[in-house]
């Protein structure tokens, strides 16, 4: 009886072991993963904050609250079982779904350089005369999920990509992990970002004059780092981009970019021995990616732009007056 308990408690032991490193397999995997994504999540924490400009302070959070939920159900419901049924049954489709993200990633990295450039923008969506405040909000967070969408599609393939050789349990798992993180980190981080002014009005208004300093240098400081998250959203987007595009070309057969990348960040790497030529190679792989990506991207901006006009341009009727 002692023997069998004792066995027993050998084997919950054994099955807690393994237990306890397939969590760590799975964190390990999913925090790679979510670097894999990081391009991504810049600029989706870049771009949500403008969802919420004009309204009060009071709507601020409860309108980011619903776009978290809303992209929560993006990832979960959506996008995960799509992912993992091509990932199990037509996984050679992965390389070209993430050649597509690249394309996207590339196209909305180059339209903000070519909008900062020109000084053009998109207009809001959903900001049509006659709304009421409710209605105005519920299609702002419309678009915003609709846009989430795209971005949290980007997320999950590229955080796919990274652990397409596991098992089909622990792919699971790690999107679904994933899926959660990122939200979280995205829209916690948004949320900060969109009452920082808030925070810093309120410690303005203080008696204590070192308050007010810190008060008006967060207020103060606050365009600054939404301009300075633009850019890192933008550089990350056309970096990540244009990696994405070259590493899976060549998954798809055409391994010529991928292998100049590969000899590029070689031969960086080979210039200075220790630890620096490692921080050499990967920035060299880094600059020709996002360069790859602004160039691919502006072809694709290019054409986007020229086939409305065209679609609009006056036909000629052939007469003579």
């Amino acid at each position: 009886m002692a023997g069998g308990l004792v066995a027993l408690l050998d084997d919950v032991a054994a099955i807690a072991k393994v237990a306890a490193a397939s969590v760590d397999d799975i964190g390990a995997a999913a925090g790679k993963a979510s670097v894999k994504a990081a391009g991504v999540v810049v600029d989706d924490a870049a771009v949500t904050p403008r969802y919420v400009h004009g309204f009060t302070p009071d709507r601020e959070l409860p309108i980011i609250r619903k776009i978290a939920i809303g992209s929560i159900r993006n990832k979960l419901l959506i996008i995960l079982p799509v992912a993992m049924i091509l990932s199990e049954f037509l996984p050679q489709a992965l390389p070209y779904l993430l050649i597509a993200g690249g394309l996207f990633l590339c196209f909305e990295g180059a339209e903000k350089v070519y909008e900062a450039l020109t000084g053009g923008h998109h207009e809001d969506e959903g900001a049509a005369e006659g709304q009421s405040r409710a209605e105005l909000e519920k299609t702002m967070v419309s678009g915003a999920i609709r846009t989430d969408l795209i971005l949290s599609a980007e997320i999950m393939v590229i955080s796919l990509s990274a652990v397409e050789s596991e098992p089909f349990v622990t792919r699971l798992l790690v999107l679904i992990v994933v899926a959660i993180l990122i939200t979280v980190l995205v829209y916690g981080v948004v949320a900060l970002i969109v009452k920082m002014d808030d925070v810093g009005l309120s410690l303005a208004g203080r008696e204590s004059s070192f308050s007010q300093r810190i008060g008006r240098g967060l207020v103060a400081a606050m365009p600054k780092v939404m301009a300075v998250l633009t850019v890192v959203g933008i550089a990350a987007m056309l970096w990540v981009g244009g990696h994405i595009l070259i590493v899976n070309v060549g998954e798809a057969g055409f391994h010529w970019p991928a292998d100049r990348l590969h000899d590029l960040e070689h031969w960086f790497g080979d210039l200075v021995h220790g630890g620096f030529g490692g921080t050499l190679s990967w920035t060299a792989g880094t600059v020709v990616s996002a360069l790859v990506g602004l160039v691919v991207g502006a072809i694709v901006v290019l054409i986007m732009h020229l086939i409305p006009k065209r679609a609009h341009a006056p036909r000629r009727t052939g007469t003579s007056q």
